[in-house]
């Protein structure tokens, strides 16, 4: 059996899959806002219950915001703030009694949509998840490619690509900087974009209802989202070449975005068109749970 938790700012999650893909057990909890024990603590609650639900033991991965560095093995970049700095794995490992394996959350959206999702048997998936952040995850032959540093695919802090006059420098950042695509390309980014340009406070959901009932200032606002994803996508094709994109996250369910992309795309593409598919993902909010679980496939593994 697999075990995966999805371990998110306001939920905690845990799945366990069949060597087939069948889950065999479900449940979750809020996460906990007391420390960093309490939340080692429900982690533990959560393997126990999977377990009682299931009837056996398995592997044990879990998908968090940030990552977990190969060199210190210490957890940095989370908004989930009590994580930073922590030893997870090794903690995670001494209180449960098995190893543990841990990955950022787009990379665990990537891997189960490599698995059997919508990128199931190509080499190279690229998933992006646009919510109320951009985050970016590569899966390889249905693995993670996190990078010697465990930095790859933090597409969410690199410069807008192909940045506008009327668009530099962009907003600051959280991190810091001045223009990061996550500010741009993202729910949030989206919605701030909206109240900039047209004085409208909107969430994106009306944005995109105003515009699909004829609002030009709606469709301008989006016309002006898919260009910078695409912008985006087309250095991702410059530099790494994926076999597929998938997208997930709440911004990934406007449809239009799936006919508009591709006509976008080739006006930055270093090349002679554009064809790589860009598909939504299979799994939706279930993704990053079934990727953490995912994490232990292979290597001997059914």
């Amino acid at each position: 059996m697999y075990f995966g938790i999805d371990w998110g700012g306001t939920k905690m999650e845990i799945v366990a899959l069949t060597p087939a893909g069948s889950v065999a057990a479900r449940h979750r909890l809020p996460t906990p806002t007391g420390g960093y024990t309490q939340a080692l603590e429900a982690v533990k609650s959560l393997v126990a219950e999977a377990e009682r639900q299931a009837g056996t033991t398995g592997t044990v991965g879990i998908g968090i915001p940030g990552s977990p560095s190969p060199q210190t093995g210490l957890v940095r970049n989370s908004n989930v703030v009590v994580l930073n700095g922590r030893p997870l794995r090794r903690d995670l490992e001494a209180l449960i009694g098995r190893p543990v394996r841990i990955a950022n959350d787009a990379n665990c959206l990537a891997v189960s949509e490599a698995v059997d999702g919508a990128g199931a048997g190509a080499h190279v998936v690229f998933g992006v998840i646009i919510g109320t952040g951009h985050g970016g995850g590569i899966a390889i032959d249905g693995r993670v490619h996190a990078g010697f540093q465990g930095f790859a695919a933090e597409i969410g802090h690199y410069l807008l690509p192909w940045m506008k006059a009327n668009e530099y420098p962009g907003p600051k950042c959280w991190c810091g900087k001045h223009g990061c695509l996550e500010m741009f390309a993202c729910g949030t980014g989206f919605e701030r974009d909206h109240l900039e340009t047209t004085g409208e406070a909107r969430k994106g959901a009306e944005i995109i209802a105003a515009m699909r009932a004829g609002d030009q200032a709606s469709r301008a606002t989006y016309e002006r989202f898919a260009d910078r994803l695409a912008r985006s996508l087309a250095l991702l094709v410059n530099i790494i070449d994926p076999d597929v994109f998938v997208l997930g996250g709440g911004m990934s369910n406007i449809d239009e975005l799936y006919a508009d992309l591709p006509q976008l795309i080739p006006a930055y593409i270093f090349g002679d068109g554009f064809a790589t598919p860009i598909r939504k993902a299979v799994h939706g909010d279930s993704s990053g749970v079934r990727g953490a679980a995912w994490l232990w496939k292979g290597e001997g593994n059914p």
